[in-house]
């Protein structure tokens, strides 16, 4: 099939021009069909700027631009052909090489000289021309490329274009994904200099601006085979979660990678987001707009020249025959067959050649449209800038303009500033880039019908309105296209190797907080993670409430002890020198009483809240109290086991047994416990601390400051290990004192109360030892020592005092004085007493007094069985208040 190849417009400038009138050929073929709206319309618009020119007598005044335009077909390689027509008439041809049959010297037809070029549409293919046009010092200015890599004027110095470099549209491309919240995309280009270009720009400003994860980088071949579009929408779902694809296709891969898609019914899967080839065309998704619903396209800001559409609406087959491939249009638009030469053999309807465009069939303006005349435009201005300077305002070409220089015109290309056929300015920088302004449009499906509607704009930074998107089936809310949720609050990431779009979110364990999005670090000791935890809280701080069941049940325990112990100090003294009183040692049990006071009185610091003050009552009473108690009780067990082991040996009197020498060894025995605690105050003064470790529980929610005094289980057992030395060593002389009979003293009340007081003490250290992990630790150390400590006071207020008030109370007439005995006779009828017990449990009855009074020396003349037994009988009734009158 034969195409024609050119049109030519004479004129006194000739001006080059670059079009894809037909599409690439398939099966080897150099074109192939004919492309209406980015072909002819382009086409007849630099034919229509030429027009307008020519009439406007202020621009280039009796200067006619002529041209000369040439068929791509949207190849490179086929463009680059044509291209050298510019050319021919800057090449020298040599004469010898060429002989006339007359003999005559050859004469060769001048071509045209093309001054400059309007074109190509392609990047591909204008990157292919400029590198010939700038050998030859042509200016060129494309209407639709956009390949970054045109912006460099070290190697394309004589190309300009009035549409942005595609570097602002990855940009304003980049910025829409940001502004949707995508963070994990896919790219795919068309093999050629604007589809690599775009993507290569769109991922190198992605990463310099720490933008989205690109998931995969796919190519549609220049020439793809049968399925390749399958294999690249499969390969597109192997990473289903970037449902975004950011497309620098030509329309005929777009249209071929959406027909894919729905063959394998991914409707609504993908959020296509589209370059300016594919902007607001409607080729790409005829018959498959439910694919492409959703869709985000970007576009060069363009506004419709109503002039051309005028003007385009008025062209026939009549009035328009210097457009060589208009006759093919006219069929390939009306659907129709122009005599046995057309170009549709198979078409059943024959042209009329009446046929009007826009009546008969649909029309719309193509989006470059306007970028075509701008581009023809800013070469008129240069040409009448140039005129102006050369020609000095003559009109008509002068003598200096008749051979054009090149790098001369291209510096007043690069210097033109004026509005162009949309009302906006038409300018270049020094790359030869036109400013970046885009519409940001969406392709939406409202009540069955499909358009493309504005949705916002980029001049430098993006402006989108949300509000008026609209995806699949209708919905409002913007589609997620991310590799990885967003963590919740406490989490942090842990990226990916290679992909940081894509983490795990992992939560901020124990005392950790999340102090960034991918670190987790630990609170301060006395903090502890807020409830997000995106912050650290100071941890609540606590102690022992008086209102505390803890509390409450050794305070309750304590008044009544401290009422009770009142009570028989008070009685003691109302009744100090009865008896009873002073039979019970009344120095001594005033010590003793008092001991069993302070450990009433030791609960109320212990629950106080933490001070100095407080601290320091704790240091002392802690185990004064038992020290009191212990070494008043130990005195005496010690008194009474002397008494009778010098019994035993001699009826003279041990030393140290008045109540002086008792009340000595006792505060003897008291002052190493204060010396120790002064020696504690001096080493290490006492202060209050807040423990956090002592509740610091795995759950962070119920971790506590515990505000105590800082008494360490160390201190505490020195505080009290002295005391319960004193304890034991009582115990010890209880069980040697167990022998003496009831009746003569105290030794047995003494014991039981030490048995007892021993099993306390013994409770007490496992569960006070035992907790220390618990996290009642507090609570219940508290309350056990307190418990321990009245309780012991309790066994010996009971035991030791209760039975003598209940006598002094009760029974008044046992309260009286009784016959005076020396110590000799008192140890030795105690000496004999026990004796006839001991013997008493061995012999039968009447077997005893023989044995005893044959046993006894006859020496002592004041004894005798008979006397003895009567004597026995009287000093049975009254030892117990006799051991321990004064002697």
């Amino acid at each position: 099939m034969y195409y024609a190849h050119s049109i030519r417009l004479d004129g006194d400038i000739i001006l080059g021009g670059l079009f894809p009138v037909h599409a690439r050929g398939d099966h080897g073929a150099a074109c192939g069909e004919l492309k209406k709206e980015k072909g002819i319309h382009r086409l007849e618009a630099m034919l229509f700027a030429i027009d307008l020119i020519n009439k406007d007598p202020e621009l280039l005044p009796n200067v006619t631009l002529g041209a000369r335009v040439l068929d791509t077909c949207s190849r490179d390689t086929y463009a680059l052909e044509q291209s050298l027509t510019f050319v021919q008439a800057l090449i020298e041809r040599d004469p010898s090489d060429v002989r006339c049959a007359s003999g005559d010297p050859p004469v060769f037809a001048r071509p045209d000289k093309v001054v400059g070029v309007i074109g190509a549409a392609a990047s591909s293919v204008s990157i292919m021309v400029a590198n010939i046009l700038r050998l030859f010092e042509i200016p060129q200015i494309s209407y639709a490329s956009t390949a970054p890599e045109l912006s460099d004027n070290t190697r394309y110095d004589f190309f300009s274009r009035v549409v942005p470099p595609d570097s602002y549209q990855a940009q304003a491309m980049l910025d829409i994904v940001m502004a949707m919240g995508w963070n994990y995309v896919s790219t795919l280009a068309s093999e050629g200099s604007y589809g690599e270009s775009g993507v290569e720009s769109f991922i190198q400003i992605s990463r310099e601006s720490g933008g989205p994860c690109i998931a995969q980088s796919l190519k549609i071949p220049r020439e793809p085979k049968p399925g390749e579009f399958d294999k690249i929408l499969l390969r597109l779902m192997e990473t289903s979660n970037a449902r975004a694809v950011i497309m620098f296709a030509n329309e005929d891969d777009i249209r071929r990678i959406l027909d894919a898609a729905k063959r394998h019914n991914q409707t609504g899967h993908f959020l296509w987001v589209g370059s300016d080839s594919w902007g607001s065309k409607i080729s790409p998704v005829i018959q498959q707009e439910s694919v492409a619903e959703g869709a985000v396209t970007i576009l060069p800001k363009r506004a419709s020249v109503p002039a051309f559409d005028r003007y385009f609406r008025s062209r026939s087959l009549s009035n328009n025959r210097r457009n060589v491939w208009f006759a093919e249009f006219w069929e390939e638009n009306f659907v129709c067959k122009l005599g046995m030469h057309g170009k549709r053999p198979g078409s059943p309807k024959k042209c009329t050649g009446l046929e009007k465009v826009g009546r008969d069939s649909s029309y719309e303006q193509e989006g470059k449209v306007q970028f075509v005349m701008d581009a023809v435009y800013a070469m008129a201005h240069a040409l009448h800038r140039m005129h102006q300077d050369l020609c000095l305002g003559i009109p008509g070409l002068c003598s200096r303009m008749s051979s054009i220089d090149g790098k001369e015109l291209l510096s007043y290309v690069r210097a033109v500033n004026f509005n162009g056929s949309a009302k906006t300015p038409v300018v270049f920088n020094e790359n030869g880039d036109a400013p970046g302004r885009y519409d940001i449009y969406q392709y939406q499906i409202t009540n069955k019908t499909a358009e493309y509607r504005i949705i916002g704009q980029w001049t430098d930074q993006l402006h989108l309105n949300l509000d008026a998107m609209q995806w699949a089936n209708g919905d409002t809310s913007v589609p997620s296209s991310v590799c990885s949720l967003p963590c919740q609050m406490g989490e942090r990431k842990k990226t990916v190797k290679g992909v940081p779009c894509c983490w795990h979110c992992e939560p901020c364990e124990g005392y950790y907080f999340q102090a960034s999005e991918f670190t987790c670090e630990l609170c301060p000791y006395d903090q502890r993670p807020n409830l997000n935890r995106t912050g650290c809280q100071p941890i609540p701080i606590i102690k022992l409430e008086w209102h505390s069941p803890w509390a409450l049940v050794p305070i309750f325990v304590s008044i009544l002890g401290i009422l009770a112990t009142t009570f028989v100090m008070v009685t003691f003294v109302r009744y100090n020198d009865t008896p009873i009183v002073r039979a019970s040692g009344r120095e001594m049990s005033y010590v003793l009483l008092t001991g069993i006071f302070l450990c009433y009185v030791i609960t109320f610091p212990m629950i106080a809240t933490p001070g100095l003050a407080t601290c320091s009552f704790r240091r002392i009473f802690l185990g004064l109290g038992m020290c009191f108690s212990y070494s008043a009780l130990l005195t005496k067990t010690n008194r009474i086991h002397r008494i009778f082991e010098q019994g035993k040996r001699s009826v003279t009197a041990p030393r140290f047994i008045s109540p002086a020498s008792q009340l000595a060894i006792t505060f003897s025995l008291i002052s190493v416990q204060l010396l120790g605690v002064v020696l504690w105050f001096a080493m290490d003064p006492p202060h209050a601390v807040v423990d956090y470790g002592e509740q610091r529980t795995q759950d962070p929610g119920n971790a506590r400051g515990v505000l105590k005094c800082d008494i360490s289980d160390l201190s505490l057992i020195c505080s009290l290990g002295y005391s319960i030395l004193l304890m034991v060593t009582c115990t010890v002389y209880a069980i040697k004192t167990r022998g003496v009979p009831e009746t003569f003293n105290e030794a047995k009340p003494i014991g039981f109360t030490m048995y007892t007081t021993c099993i306390i003490w013994l409770a007490f250290i496992p569960i006070f030892f035992g907790t220390a992990q618990s996290a009642e630790r507090m609570y219940i150390q508290t309350t056990t020592l307190t418990m321990s400590l009245s309780l012991s006071a309790s066994v010996a207020l009971g035991m030791l005092y209760m039975p003598k008030v209940y006598i002094i109370i009760f029974h008044p007439e046992q309260n009286v004085p009784k016959h005076k005995r020396s110590f000799k006779a008192i140890v030795t009828a105690a000496t004999m007493t026990s004796k006839l017990s001991q013997l008493a449990s061995e012999r039968p009855n009447g077997e005893v007094k023989t044995e005893l009074c044959e046993t006894k020396d006859t020496n002592a003349s004041e004894c005798c069985c008979p006397v003895f037994i009567s004597y026995y009988s009287h000093l049975h009734s009254h030892a117990g208040y006799l051991i321990h009158m004064p002697l």
